[in-house]
């Protein structure tokens, strides 16, 4: 069950609706339906003469190795645990939200053919508990709802000098506009207002696009050359990150455990540096991204090694070696700075890193923009724990899937062009409670019935899988890898026609098949659901999916040109 705003009152909004905003007093069972009962919907536009019919797919395995994190790189870039809820990763082995495209690049894969593009979705659990509405109910009555941003100054290359007083003041703005935007948002405490979150953001996004883009613009008039990646910074999100407290319960029996995937954390450098002289900007560039490098590293051995040795292992074979390194750089970024300006002091101490289950958070919600933390920001969400990697609310064993294809597909009426390297797209929303659920897709099916799709759990006859069928756009608009809200860059072909609007070019649309074989008595009695953020209360819903591609222009090139022959390839 999950709980929004009607009439200024709290009102039961049960997700047998899909989350779409009809109540009734169904019970969580409701959640679930029989998929022979899920009318046919799915719809495939005709393919006319100039259609590209080919498939080409990828094998990236099931995640395997274990690499789980409540990063999302692609909707909140640079948040720890943003979004509150584990994912399953497979492609890229370094994937952090920290990542960068040369992070991304040089990272390891599980793909076969060597796409180190990372693709991520939310996992399933199986949970015997009952689970409780009121317990959300509760919960979300003594919650203020807030903000999250993605930080600005622990994300920007080396500023020039001559421009440090121009980004300093519009950083000061984006703090006041996070400020402001909060103060808006309270006025939703203890309900979930739609509207209002919608209104609250729109609001922050163009203000964000505005400073960001200044920002941007100063660094580049000061000689400091345009800055990239700085779109992606824009979107903020809905944050009912209070919920967790009055819901740890439900984990207060997990056992002591390591974190999903321990992640690297270091002290940020960027926002510690001063006003670069312009004759050394190329060179403190270069080390800062060689301290990304390094990071990123060390989270990918991380996973590689992952049981091997413990904390002693930990500590000695990466955490180590890493110290020295981040040491080298940090003394070098010092003297390049020094031979133009004052010689900047404490810089070593930030050579010192842990990994996440040896300290707590340091991204408490009300600090994303780099600043201190706001004093009524609620407590920073833990890391996952225990064997089962449990985060509040988000309880039991994970459920592996059985299979997953990875599939890029061709286009109903013309060729596909190759989609651009570091591509970001998604699918599905998060929050179709707390958003909206204008961006919402139906996913979940059966094996062997491959036309319907539903906005429930399905409960499949025997021997068929419990399967979650994700689209992602397949249009492109020619230029962008991101855009402010990390979808406007891409956009869905007609449902119709399958043509592309205009301005838009079809590229090779990526569909993900995940396939799971859950027992049929667990399905009946509605006991697996869906990870997700604490408002929505496991909605069925907001299932999503998420893609970085990382693919070389040469695989991508193939891929196209596969499609384009109406080929099917691997």
């Amino acid at each position: 069950m999950a709980v929004v705003a009607a009439s200024g009152i709290l009102t039961a909004t049960f997700v047998s609706s899909g989350g779409k905003g009809t109540a009734d007093a169904s019970t969580e069972i409701n959640q679930f339906v029989a998929i022979q009962n899920v009318r046919p919907n799915v719809q495939n536009p005709a393919s006319g003469p100039g259609a590209s019919k080919g498939s080409f797919t990828v094998d990236c395995g099931t995640n395997g190795n274990g690499k789980f994190s409540p990063d999302n790189p692609v909707a909140q870039p640079g948040i720890k645990n943003g979004a509150e809820h584990v994912h399953d990763f497979v492609g890229n082995l370094a994937i952090t939200a920290n990542s960068s495209n040369a992070d991304l690049d040089a990272s390891g894969t599980t793909c076969k053919n060597g796409d180190k593009s990372s693709y991520f979705w939310p996992v399933v659990r199986i949970d015997k508990t009952v689970r409780s509405g009121a317990d959300t109910q509760r919960a979300l009555a003594a919650t203020t709802p807030m903000v999250t941003c993605p930080s600005v100054r622990n994300r920007l290359p080396a500023v020039p000098a001559q421009a440090k007083r121009a980004v300093d003041n519009r950083l000061a703005e984006l703090d006041r506009g996070y400020a402001a935007a909060n103060e808006r948002m309270a006025t939703g405490k203890g309900r979930i207002d739609a509207r209002l979150n919608s209104s609250v953001l729109a609001d922050l996004r163009d203000q964000r696009t505005t400073l960001i883009r200044g920002i941007s613009d100063s660094i580049a008039a000061a000689g400091g050359g345009r800055t990239s990646g700085m779109i992606s910074l824009v979107e903020c999100d809905t944050n009912y990150d209070g919920m967790h407290a009055a819901m740890r319960h439900t984990a207060a029996s997990v056992k002591a455990g390591l974190a999903a995937n321990q992640q690297v954390q270091c002290p940020t450098v960027r926002d510690k540096l001063p006003g670069i002289p312009t004759a050394a900007l190329d060179e403190v560039n270069r080390n800062l991204t060689e301290l990304d490098r390094q990071i990123s590293e060390a989270n990918e051995r991380l996973v590689t090694t992952r049981g091997q040795g413990g904390k002693n292992f930990v500590d000695n074979a990466i955490l180590g070696p890493l110290k020295a390194k981040r040491t080298a750089v940090l003394d070098r970024i010092s003297i390049a700075i020094s031979r133009r300006a004052a010689r900047p002091q404490g810089l070593e101490k930030l050579a010192g890193c842990t990994v996440t289950d040896q300290a707590p958070s340091q991204n408490g919600p009300g600090n994303q923009n780099g600043g201190a933390a706001a004093p009524s920001a609620p407590a920073a969400l833990p890391d996952p724990q225990g064997p089962n990697l449990e985060l509040p609310n988000n309880t039991g064993g994970i459920v592996r899937p059985a299979s997953v294809r990875i599939e890029y597909r061709g286009n109903a009426t013309s060729k596909v062009v190759p989609m651009p390297k570091f591509l970001r797209a998604l699918t599905g929303d998060a929050k179709p409670i707390s958003r909206g659920p204008a961006n919402a897709r139906a996913t979940w099916a059966c094996s062997g019935f491959t036309d319907r799709l539903s906005d429930k759990y399905p409960i499949c006859p025997p021997g068929q899988q419990v399967q979650r069928v994700q689209d992602f756009p397949g249009c492109w608009d020619g230029k962008n890898i991101d855009s402010t809200n990390h979808r406007d860059h891409v956009a869905f072909a007609d449902t119709k026609t399958g043509a592309c609007k205009q301005g838009f070019a079809a590229i090779p649309q990526l569909r993900i098949t995940l396939s799971y074989d859950i027992p049929r008595d667990v399905q009946t009695k509605g006991q697996y659901a869906l990870d997700s953020f604490p408002e929505e209360d496991h909605n069925p819903f907001s299932d999503h999916n998420d893609f970085i591609n990382v693919n070389s222009a040469q695989t991508m090139q193939r891929i196209a040109t596969c499609i384009n022959k109406g080929k099917t390839c691997r």
